[in-house]
């Protein structure tokens, strides 16, 4: 069981954390933006510390905290879906669908406690998305101008 101060930290965390992915997407204007990404982290933190702080031992009956993490999971994909839209031969959203995927896994590493390894990957996401979309815009426009 965890201390009241320790769940407000790792939700906290999760908050602040899924904030920085969404700002990227608000920038952008994504569907998905800022507080869409918020809340998938933040949920996904809050139902990760639920699942460990069921009470156990005689006369409670035992939960298993991977069911709840693959439940978050098939949630997340259905959010994901939501975001991905076809039109006239293209697909869009894609990142969006994977950004929201990836906030999820932040929010439950952050819940669980894993706070490095829910600010690296929130670190490596925001360098995807920043430094890799302009990579990808100048390489596309240096490759794709008639010669």
């Amino acid at each position: 069981m965890i201390t009241n101060t320790e769940m407000i930290i790792r939700l906290v965390m999760a908050m602040v954390l899924g904030g920085l992915v969404g700002w990227e997407r608000e920038i952008y204007h994504k569907p998905a933006g800022f507080r869409t990404h918020i809340l998938v982290c933040l949920g996904s933190s809050l139902f990760t510390i639920l699942s460990f702080s069921f009470p156990c031992g005689p006369g409670f009956q035992a939960v298993d905290p991977s069911r709840i993490a693959a439940g978050i999971v098939m949630g997340i994909g259905f959010l994901g879906a939501g975001a991905i839209l076809h039109g006239q031969g293209s697909v869009s959203g894609l990142t969006t669908a994977a950004s929201i995927w990836v906030v999820a896994a932040i929010g439950m590493a952050a819940g669980s406690g894993f706070y490095m390894a829910a600010a690296v990957a929130t670190g490596l996401v925001v360098l995807v998305l920043f430094v890799l979309n302009k990579v990808e815009k100048y390489y596309i426009e240096k490759t794709s101008k008639p010669k």
